[in-house]
């Protein structure tokens, strides 16, 4: 168990992370994962994200509606990424802690900077079957080892021009997907025991406390400007987890 105050610090950088999560419709284990591994042990972080990940992103797609349509929509991507992620997670209990650091650190900065600086160019309703597919395995790969798997279907979405709302429905109900694996294969490989997953579940009311904070901003402050500022953050932060790996 952590000391007291670690887990206060944890839950704070939850409710940060939730508010993330509920304002933009993604970011909750890219913050949470990303902040924490600064302070604990990586594979903790990766850890005691799983539960929140599951609840959060359930309550999201919950509360966007329309779960099984967006579900079918982007079936195939499901479909691709559930199996990937679910064996992918076997790596990250051999992974050394430096170099989940880093793994942490590349993707928080590819998460940041596709969202910030990469505008992907439209994809034609043709190549969306491939396109899915791609992306769910190349997100499954990143979840499985980090539990961030983000990055690929903001890539994904954005090439598909989602619009705002329908972004943040498709994303809770892909992520909410992903998470299903994620912690079936956490307990499959013991990187969430008894203890983790206890402490995991009390980081689920922090993060959800946030999100609903998120929502309240979605609604009355600028998105766009919050959102440019956090990603801004996310990349400094990424860069300086791949500093602290690296050297």
């Amino acid at each position: 168990m952590l000391d007291p105050h670690i887990m206060m610090l944890v839950a704070l950088v939850f409710v940060a992370a939730g508010t993330i999560k509920g304002l933009v419709g993604i970011g909750l284990p890219t913050a949470s994962v990303g902040r924490m591994a600064q302070f604990i042990d990586p594979k903790l972080a990766v850890s005691l994200v799983v539960v929140p990940i599951v609840l959060v992103n359930g309550w999201q797609a919950y509360r966007q509606g329309q779960f099984l349509t967006a579900v079918w929509q982007f079936r195939w991507l499901a479909v691709a990424m559930v199996p990937v992620l679910f064996a992918t997670t076997f790596i990250t209990s051999t992974i050394d802690s430096n170099a989940l650091v880093l793994w942490l650190g590349l993707v928080v900065v590819l998460f940041a900077a596709t969202s910030l600086f990469f505008q992907p160019p439209a994809l034609p309703a043709r190549l969306d079957v491939p396109a899915q597919g791609v992306a769910g395995v190349a997100a499954g790969v990143l979840g499985g080892v980090t539990s961030i798997w983000a990055p690929p279907v903001i890539i994904y979405l954005l090439s598909r021009r989602v619009e705002k709302e329908d972004f943040v429905r498709a994303s809770g109900a892909i992520l909410f997907c992903g998470s299903i694996p994620l912690i079936a294969g956490f307990l499959a490989n013991g990187l969430l025991r008894s203890s983790t997953a206890l402490m995991s579940a009390s980081m689920v009311i922090p993060a959800l406390v946030g999100f609903s904070l998120g929502e309240y901003l979605r609604r009355n402050l600028d998105a766009e400007r919050f959102r440019t500022m956090v990603l801004v953050f996310f990349l400094i932060m990424g860069l300086n987890l791949m500093r602290r790996a690296l050297f």
